[in-house]
C-alpha cells in the first residue's frame, strides 16, 4: 500500500516516525508525499500544549477529508495525542480507522494489515515498549540527522504532561547510540543533533550520568563534522560537561537551556531544580569557558500565581542575560498536571500579553546581536536553495535547523547541500543573516 506520513511536533517525534516508516517499508509498503494518491495516511501527532493539540486535530481532520475522493482511504493516528486522548479521538473523529498509542508503535505493520482488512481499532501497549532505537529512514536532509538517546522524563515539572504521555526516562545503551551515530555518518550525515526530553540526564536511570562519556565517544565518530546538543538542563551542566564541550572540535558551542523562569518562587512552584543564582552562575561559566557560545532558552509567561513583580523580574533577567536566541510562550494549562490544579490561574489575554512583552524585549536584543555579525566572515553549512529567491539557505554553528534562523547566501557558483563554506555577512534582520559567497575565501573556483 502507499502510505503518506505526516509527522508533527519535535525532532524526537520525527525520529519515531522515521523508525515507523522503516518498519512499513520492510513489510513491502511504499511511501508517498501526495496525500491524494495515498492508500493510508499516518498522522504522527504532538500533544504537548494546546497549540500542538490544535495543529494535530487540524491535520487529522485534513487527512480524513481525503476520504471524500477515496472512500477506501485509511487514516491512522499515532504519537503523543493518541497516547494522551485514547478515548476521545475515535469518539469525536469516527472517520479515524486506528488510534495507536506510543507503546504499540512497533506493532504498526500488523496494525496496518488489520486496518486494510477492514477493522477499526485502538491499540495501546506499555510505554516501556516504545523502541528506543533501531533501523530507520533519514527524513531530514541527508547531511544532518537527530540521534535520540533516551525516551521519557523523570523531572516531573508541574506544568508538563510529557511524563504522563511518554513515561519514565529510559536511556539507550551507550553502544547502541554509538552504533546508530556511526551508521548515520556512513549515510552521509555531517551534523549530528543529540536529543531527548532531558539529554543531560542521560544514563542516570542506568546507574550513572553518562552524557559526557557519550559526547566524548561521539566526538571520535569518523565522518561527523558538527555535534549539537539540544535541551541542556542548567542544574545538570557540570564542569565536566563544559570542559568536554570546550576542548572538542566537533561539539558545537551551542546550548538550548530550557530555563522557563528566573524567579525562585515561580521555579519552585514549577518543580524546577534551578534557582536564579544557579542560572546566572551557569550562564556566566558557559560564556567564560566556551567563548562565543550561542545560548538559546525558552520561557513561560503567566504561570499560575506569577505576580507583576515576578514578571518584571523575568523581563529584567532577559535584558541582563542577553540570550542569543529566546522563545517565550504563554502558560498552557494542561490537564492531569499539577499546575493545572493551582487556583491562581491568569486569564488567557494577560498570559499572552506578558509573553508578547518578553518577546519585544528579546527582539531588540536579537536585532543588535544580528547587526553585530555584519562584516564578519563565517563558516556555514549549506542546507539547500530557496528556488523563489535563488538564495542558498545555510546555517552557522549557532543555528539549529528548524529552530533558529539561517544565512541566506548569494553566489554566482553553485553551492551544495551538506558542504561547508566561508561567507561574508552583508546584512541582517531579527532572524536571518544575508551573505555573499566569495570564491577567494574557499580555495578558488569550486566547480
Amino acid at each position: 500500500m502507499k502510505i503518506a506520513i505526516i509527522s508533527l511536533g519535535c525532532p524526537k517525534n520525527q525520529v519515531d516516525a522515521d523508525v515507523m516508516c522503516h518498519s512499513l517499508l520492510l513489510k513491502g509498503h511504499t511511501t508517498t508525499g501526495d496525500l491524494s494518491e495515498a492508500d493510508g495516511i499516518l498522522v504522527n501527532t504532538c500533544g504537548f500544549i494546546e497549540s500542538a493539540k490544535e495543529e494535530a486535530i487540524e491535520n487529522i481532520l485534513m487527512a480524513c477529508s481525503y476520504k471524500e475522493q477515496n472512500p477506501n482511504l485509511k487514516v491512522i493516528v499515532t504519537g503523543c495525542l493518541s497516547e494522551r486522548y485514547k478515548e476521545q479521538i475515535r469518539q469525536e473523529i469516527p472517520e479515524v480507522d486506528a488510534v495507536v498509542g506510543i507503546g504499540s508503535n512497533k506493532a504498526l505493520p500488523a496494525i496496518l494489515d488489520r486496518v486494510f482488512g477492514g477493522e477499526q481499532l485502538e491499540s495501546y501497549g506499555p510505554k516501556t515498549d516504545l523502541p528506543l532505537g533501531g533501523k530507520r529512514v533519514i527524513s531530514t536532509p541527508r547531511h544532518y540527522a537527530y540521534l535520540k538517546i533516551a525516551e521519557g522524563c523523570n523531572n516531573h515539572c508541574h506544568y508538563c504532561a510529557i511524563p504522563g504521555i511518554r513515561g519514565p526516562m529510559r536511556s539507550r545503551p551507550l553502544e547502541d547510540c554509538l552504533a546508530e551515530a556511526r551508521w548515520l555518518a556512513g549515510e552521509g550525515v555531517r551534523e549530528l543533533i543529540v536529543v531527548a526530553q532531558d539529554p543531560t540526564a542521560y544514563g542516570e536511570d542506568l546507574g550513572k550520568n553518562q552524557i559526557v562519556e557519550l559526547l566524548e565517544a561521539l566526538d571520535q565518530v569518523e565522518g561527523l563534522e558538527w555535534i549539537r546538543l539540544l535541551y541542556a538542563y542548567p542544574e545538570r551542566i557540570t564542569p565536566q560537561l563544559i570542559q568536554c564541550m570546550a576542548k572538542s572540535k566537533k561539539i558545537l558551542p551551542y546550548l538550548d537551556l530550557p530555563i522557563q523562569h528566573c524567579n525562585d518562587q515561580v521555579l519552585k512552584r514549577m518543580n524546577r531544580r534551578s534557582t536564579k543564582a544557579l542560572l546566572e552562575d551557569t550562564i556566566a561559566q558557559l560564556r567564560r569557558e566556551i567563548p562565543g557560545i550561542t545560548l538559546r532558552t525558552t520561557l513561560i509567561a503567566g504561570f499560575p500565581g506569577e505576580t507583576q513583580e515576578q514578571f518584571e523580574e523575568l523581563c529584567q533577567f532577559v535584558k541582563d542575560m542577553k540570550f542569543d536566541r529566546l522563545g517565550c510562550f504563554a502558560y498552557s494549562q494542561e490537564e492531569h498536571t499539577v499546575a493545572a490544579t493551582y487556583p491562581d490561574q491568569l486569564d488567557e489575554e494577560e498570559k499572552q500579553r506578558r509573553a508578547d512583552v518578553v518577546m519585544r524585549i528579546q527582539s531588540e536584543i536579537m536585532a543588535k546581536k544580528q547587526a553585530a555579525q555584519v562584516g564578519r566572515t563565517l563558516t556555514v553549512l549549506c542546507d539547500g536553495i530557496d528556488e523563489e529567491s535563488g538564495l542558498y539557505l545555510c546555517r552557522t554553528q549557532g543555528d539549529a535547523p528548524d529552530i533558529d534562523g539561517c544565512v541566506c547566501v548569494s553566489s554566482d557558483q553553485p553551492l551544495y547541500p551538506g558542504d561547508f563554506y566561508r561567507v561574508i555577512i552583508d546584512e541582517s534582520d531579527m532572524v536571518d543573516l544575508f551573505a555573499t559567497f566569495d570564491p577567494a575565501l574557499n580555495g578558488g573556483d569550486l566547480q
